[in-house]
């Protein structure tokens, strides 16, 4: 879709007849080639690339010959070379890469031989470098491979970066995703700590505060961690024990507000986290307490409004909420209670137009939307009543 109606047509009709779509998963851009894993219903789930025609839309390899297929997953763009995680049949899930040609999708490095696989998952580019969680044998840590391809393993570049948990256990590194602000620290200590941040032992002992849901803002990283005295709530980090604490309780007590939704918007964190008394709501936060505050009550009561689907454009940031009258519909907010308002009432009175899969592309926000006439279908807006329209039927 170019975001008009003549413009937004099928590639290709990948899997023939009306029975089972090819369904394409984990769309990825390479350099300006779509990578993606489909089922032509003969070759199983294989990788896919196309350059938007028709003619242009083919399989790349077919890693796992029969109708198996190899299940391509976590495709990843590293300095212009895919990398996945793939199972050709004989070593299991194992790390791959390719550039879009059959000869050039290729094993990176079996690094646990024999059937199993060490199931690379996660897979996080990092300035250039790939971070991943692998387990060859000795349980799942975290693994680097290096964004200059030189090689440190067996020529392929790919290195343990240290057993933080010794044995096959293994540290089960969180897979939230990496910090991405050069904090490396984040992982998991000995049995005596289990699941928490490699920088802090938030809960001492045997206990665990979980960190999750890690979040670059200018440089500080926020997360949500649990302890027996607050419950689930936010904290950040600068990276030293000393700079990393709890933002603030939102909710007292040992329930915990459980913020989700972290996200970064011109230099401000937004989340969803429920308070006592507003429920479900939507809260910014600079880093400091006074800066920690929820936006608007936009349905009053302890129901709250569940906003969903945090999404920045161009700065404005937009999700969806339930205000208790007009239904689960779109909503934006500059960071002012003034300024978080519904965009349109897509489905007009109590029914919800539910917009969800929302997503910027090139400063405008795409999502499927149910007008209560034709369905859930594609639209798009650019946050005014006018721009807010249906792309096709």
């Amino acid at each position: 879709s170019d975001a008009t109606t003549t413009g937004t047509v099928l590639v290709k009709n990948i899997r023939l007849g009306s029975y089972a779509g090819s369904n394409p998963t984990s769309l990825t851009n390479v350099n300006g080639t779509l990578f993606f894993s489909a089922n032509n219903g003969t070759n199983g789930y294989e990788l896919w690339k196309s350059d938007g025609t028709t003619d242009g839309t083919e399989l790349v390899e077919d890693l796992r010959p029969g109708s198996l297929g190899s299940y391509p997953a976590y495709q990843t763009n590293v300095n212009g070379t895919l990398l996945f995680s793939a199972n050709e049949g004989t070593n299991g899930y194992q790390l791959w890469k390719s550039d879009g040609t059959s000869d050039g999708t290729e094993l990176v490095e079996d690094l646990r031989p024999g059937p199993v696989g060490s199931y690379p998952k996660y897979l996080t580019n990092v300035n250039g470098t790939l971070f991943f969680r692998a387990n060859d044998g000795n349980g799942f840590e975290l693994w680097v491979m290096d964004g200059g391809g030189e090689p440190t393993v067996n020529g392929s570049g790919v290195t343990d970066l240290g057993v933080i948990l010794p044995g096959v256990i293994g540290s089960g590194v969180p897979g939230a995703g990496l910090p991405g602000a050069g904090v490396a620290g984040v992982g998991v200590k000995p049995p005596t700590t289990p699941s928490e941040l490699g920088l802090i032992d938030i809960v001492v002992g045997a206990g665990a505060s979980s960190p999750q849901d890690f979040t670059n803002v200018n440089g500080s990283i926020f997360f949500t961690a649990n302890t027996a005295a607050a419950g689930r709530e936010l904290w950040k980090s600068d990276g030293t024990s000393g700079g990393t604490m709890q933002v603030e309780d939102i909710r007292l007590g040992a329930s915990g507000s459980n913020p989700t939704q972290l996200l970064n918007v011109n230099g401000r964190l937004f989340f969803a986290a429920a308070d006592a008394t507003g429920g479900n709501e939507l809260w910014i936060s600079d880093g400091t307490l006074a800066g920690t505050l929820r936006l608007k009550d936009i349905q009053a009561g302890a129901l709250g409004s569940n906003p969903g689907q945090l999404t920045n454009v161009n700065g404005v940031l937009f999700f969806n909420a339930n205000d208790g009258i007009s239904g689960i519909e779109l909503w934006k907010s500059d960071g002012t209670s003034v300024g978080t308002v519904q965009v349109l009432e897509i489905n007009p009175g109590s029914a919800s137009s539910s917009p969800n899969y929302l997503i910027n592309s090139k400063g405008t926000l795409f999502f499927a939307a149910n007008n209560g006439i034709n369905g859930s279908e594609l639209w798009r807006s650019n946050g005014t009543v006018a721009t807010t329209v249906l792309i096709k039927d």
